[in-house]
């Protein structure tokens, strides 16, 4: 069993195990956990970024790491089509969405290639084993002129809100969890912002892998931040 509570965060495939035995174990109160935590705000960050995804009714969107289905809805609202895929079959388990849901490693997605006209990604960027082989996956699954929307922690640029959002997040959402939820849990998901790159360095990586019009957008005074890029198309 991998230890997400010690000191070293885990790599590899000791990530990948911890990543899905974690959120088995906080599914049934991940909810809960997360309204109370972001005041309700992530709710409006949901309905932003299906705004900014820009596609059609009818369109198909890849919700991964869709955990209960909050995305899911949000995309049904919209008249998109969603399919929820996460590693963790207790959040599947406890999914209130009509949509279609599998249990899938976003790093080798069970679907063909240019089959989906956008991807949504809510918190989890930092959870994923490696992000190169995920933005690859991305660029095979999604269609030429598809869209993709990552919703991501972030610090405020401003000084004085970003040592109040350090605070909150490293001490206040680790005690909100451990009191509604499971304590070690909460504990390791402020550490794992470590694993995210920097903001210029991940649009780079966007870029990268075959995506133009890459855009980054902050959120309430930058608590969260908004990654939207569109799918390049060949050039013949």
């Amino acid at each position: 069993m991998v230890d997400i509570d010690s000191d070293a965060l885990p790599q590899g495939d000791d990530k990948r195990v911890a990543v899905q035995s974690m959120f088995d174990a906080i599914a049934p109160r991940y909810d809960l956990v997360n309204r109370v935590m972001t005041f309700r705000m992530d709710v409006g960050w949901r309905k932003r970024t299906v705004r900014d995804l820009r596609l059609g009714p009818g369109s198909s969107v890849l919700d991964l790491a869709c955990g209960t289905g909050d995305f899911c809805r949000e995309l049904e609202r919209a008249h998109l089509r969603p399919i929820g895929m996460d590693l963790s079959f207790g959040m599947l388990a406890n999914a209130r969405t009509g949509a279609p849901l599998a249990q899938a490693d976003a790093l080798a997605l069970p679907v063909s290639n240019a089959r989906v006209d956008g991807v949504t990604c809510g918190f989890a960027l930092r959870n994923f084993v490696a992000l190169e082989p995920f933005l690859a996956e991305l660029a095979r699954v999604v269609r030429p002129g598809g869209r993709i929307a990552f919703l991501e922690v972030a610090e405020p640029p401003n000084r004085v809100l970003r040592a109040g959002h350090g605070f909150y997040f490293g001490k206040v959402v680790p005690w909100i969890g451990g009191l509604l939820s499971d304590p070690a849990a909460y504990r390791y998901l402020p550490k794992s912002v470590a694993y995210l790159p920097e903001p210029d360095d991940l649009l780079r990586m966007v870029a990268d892998a075959g995506f133009v019009g890459v855009d980054r957008a902050l959120l309430s005074t930058g608590i969260s931040q908004l990654i939207t890029a569109t799918r390049a198309r060949p050039e013949w």
